[in-house]
């Protein structure tokens, strides 16, 4: 009964999500009737104690990067350099290759630093203009564009600044470029099999005589391909996050040592914290940092007049973004304390192998959730002791673990109460019943990647 518990609350927060409600509102409510079918006397101190508290942890923790990120890609936006950078990308693959110009710029995005749901407003307009003119179905959109910004850029590629490659860092003491061969071997994967199933779902929509079809609602206004930046200063901002999140990965620990202690006042006490728990979280901050005021520089002129607006839509974004997650996040906890995800753990505790256990329960817990940093700061959170001595007893590399609990939370994460595919879908002006089911089979694809890693790891023993 107390697993049939978990499934319920499990079920009814996609439903919910489904249906377009809020999951800030509704996680805490399906974690609370969870508790109160299975403990009644214990709502309060649950929610109270659980629940909130670990939605606070996970808004100090990552709430920067949430922030950062977001401000990053609105000036990105603003400024004109995404619209330049999308451009450029399509002429140079070609028009005809639509969905793979729409991948390619996703993916320079992502990678470069800008968060998923910024992307997704940036590129949105574009895909329209060309999947009309190539006549492909609008309802392929969703797809093409998580294939670009919500898989490999997302949390296989070493380096990603994006947050599903920074949680893992903290447990694991790595950095961001942790495992960059299975990185990309996955990457690789993700990508070839990706871009095969949708080329494969154009050419069954065209045989059909389906074309992008009429009465759709978000329509973008055309865009106006005037006084466009030079590529080279638009892509210059992604260049550098990416390679200061290098570099200063490299100098924090060269200069704070194992360990940083500040006392700010003879009376204070001290505060002391391990820098190889949080290099990963500061180099990335301190990058988006030198993004946005790169932007800024480079495009000032177009910048300065909406910089007061843009940066308070962006923040508010942020805030929404960071509170839908640290809100599933706190349903997990909830659903991982109760007696029915007992039952999962003690089922996950007999997979003898270190590296499918960590696959699995990653995977489970962010399907639980719909949100990769959710679920994976959950997994860790209550297992990495284990996934750690379990590697260690088999000579594994933390490296390597970083690089499957990142891959594995990007997995099964994209169920329909995902917040990230809620969002997709509004924009894109479609529904779950038009176009999720492309958006799981890629879904399935990267699940699928996780395991091929792991699968080449101990044939090469390749990191």
């Amino acid at each position: 009964m107390s697993f049939v518990i978990c499934i319920a609350a499990l079920c009814f927060l996609m439903y919910v999500a489904y249906r377009g409600f809020s999951v800030i509102l509704f996680a805490p409510i399906a974690a609370l009737l969870a508790v109160l079918l299975t403990s009644p006397a214990s709502v309060f101190p649950v929610y109270s104690g659980l629940f909130m508290e670990n939605m606070v942890v996970f808004v100090k923790n990552y709430f920067p990067v949430f922030m950062l990120g977001a401000i990053f890609g609105k000036l990105i936006e603003i400024s004109g350099f995404a619209k330049s950078i999308v451009h450029s990308v399509v002429k140079l693959l070609g028009a005809s290759r639509a969905m793979l110009s729409i991948v390619a710029v996703c993916a320079l995005l992502t990678y470069g630093g800008v968060s998923l749901f910024v992307v997704v407003f940036a590129v949105y307009p574009f895909a329209v203009e060309l999947f009309r003119e190539l006549n492909i179905p609008k309802r392929l959109i969703p797809a093409t564009i998580a294939m670009g910004a919500f898989t490999f850029t997302m949390d296989s590629l070493p380096g990603t600044p994006q947050i599903q490659n920074i949680i893992p860092t903290t447990f694991f003491k790595t950095t961001s470029m942790a495992a960059p061969i299975l990185g990309c071997i996955g990457a690789v994967f993700i990508l070839a099999v990706g871009m095969t199933y949708l080329e494969w779902r154009r050419r069954s929509a065209a045989a059909a005589g389906e074309g992008y079809g009429t009465g759709h609602i978000n329509e973008p206004e055309p865009i106006e391909l005037t006084q466009m930046t030079n590529p080279v200063i638009a892509i210059l901002p992604l260049f550098v996050v990416g390679i200061m999140n290098m570099v200063i990965t490299r100098l924090i620990p060269r200069f704070y040592g194992e360990n940083v202690t500040v006392q700010l006042t003879d009376t204070a006490k001290p505060l002391v914290l391990p820098v190889a728990k949080m290099v990963g979280i500061w180099s990335v901050e301190a990058a988006l940092v030198l993004g946005i005021l790169t932007v800024v520089i480079f495009g000032w002129k177009t910048v300065h007049a909406k910089f007061s607006e843009g940066t308070k839509a962006a923040i508010g974004g942020a805030l929404l973004a960071s509170l839908n997650t640290a809100s599933e996040y706190g349903f997990g906890s909830v659903i991982a304390a109760l007696p029915g995800f007992l039952l999962v753990r003690n089922a996950l505790g007999h997979v003898p192998n270190p590296l499918i256990k960590e696959a699995v329960s990653v995977n489970v817990l962010a399907g639980i959730t719909g949100s990769a940093s959710g679920g994976m700061s959950i997994a860790l959170a209550a297992m990495s002791d284990q996934f750690i001595a379990a590697a260690n007893a088999a000579h594994i590399p933390m490296e390597v673990l970083h690089r499957v609990a990142s891959m594995a939370s990007g997995g099964m994460d994209t169920l329909p109460h995902n917040g990230a595919v809620i969002t997709l879908l509004a924009v894109t002006g479609l529904t779950h019943k038009q176009s999720y089911k492309d958006i799981f089979t890629i879904t399935c694809i990267k699940t699928t990647a996780v395991f091929v890693v792991i699968g080449v790891y101990y044939l090469t023993h390749l990191v």
